[in-house]
C-alpha cells in the first residue's frame, strides 16, 4: 500500500528513530512496512531512497531503490535495498559537496558535505546482518537517511538552498 510521505515541520522527522529488536524485524507489521516504503518509494518521482520517519513510523529502517544498483558502478555489489538498524561503521576522510533534495522537502535542493565512501553494518529484512561499502550516490544516500533516522533534514546541513523555502 503506498503512504503518505510526511512534509517537513512533521515532529517524526525530527524524532530520533528507535532501533528495531530481532524479534520485531520478522513480525507481519515491520514486514508489510518495509513493503509499503518499497511501493511507496517506487510510485515517488525523484526518490532513491525512503527513510521509516518518512512515512511517520519511528522505526530504524530505510530502503533504497533497487534503480540505484542498476548504475554500472555498483554492478559488483549485492543488491541491499533494505538497511534495519544501520550504522556508518566507516567514512572516508575525502568529502565532497553534494547536491540532495528530500521527498519531505519537495521542490528544495541544496548542497551538503558528504564523505566519498561509507561502509555501513545493518540487518537486511530476514534478519541477517552484512555490511555494504559504497561510494559516490550510494555513499551519500546512506548518510542521508543515518541522519533521517537521527531526526536530521539536509536542510539543516545544507548550503545554496534552492527552491520553495
Amino acid at each position: 500500500m503506498k503512504l503518505e510521505i510526511v512534509q517537513k515541520g512533521n515532529k517524526v522527522l525530527e524524532t530520533p528513530t528507535k532501533l528495531i529488536s530481532e524479534k520485531e524485524i520478522s513480525s507481519t507489521d515491520l514486514q508489510t512496512l518495509i513493503l509499503d516504503m518499497h511501493e511507496t518509494l517506487a510510485s515517488s518521482n525523484n526518490g532513491v531512497a525512503l527513510a521509516a520517519p518518512q512515512v511517520e513510523a519511528n522505526k530504524r529502517v530505510f530502503v533504497i531503490s533497487p534503480n540505484v544498483f542498476d548504475m554500472e558502478e555498483y554492478h559488483d555489489l549485492e543488491i541491499q535495498t533494505v538497511l534495519i538498524n544501520p550504522k556508518i561503521i566507516w567514512q572516508s576522510k575525502d568529502n565532497k559537496r553534494m547536491e540532495e533534495g528530500c521527498l519531505s522537502i519537495p521542490g528544495v535542493t541544496g548542497f551538503v558535505k558528504r564523505s566519498t565512501r561509507a561502509t555501513v553494518e545493518a540487518t537486511d529484512e530476514n534478519g541477517h546482518v552484512f555490511e555494504i561499502e559504497g561510494k559516490g550516490l550510494l555513499a551519500q544516500i546512506f548518510q542521508h537517511e543515518i541522519d533521517h533516522l537521527d531526526g536530521i533534514l539536509f536542510d539543516s546541513k545544507a548550503t545554496d538552498l534552492k527552491g520553495n523555502e
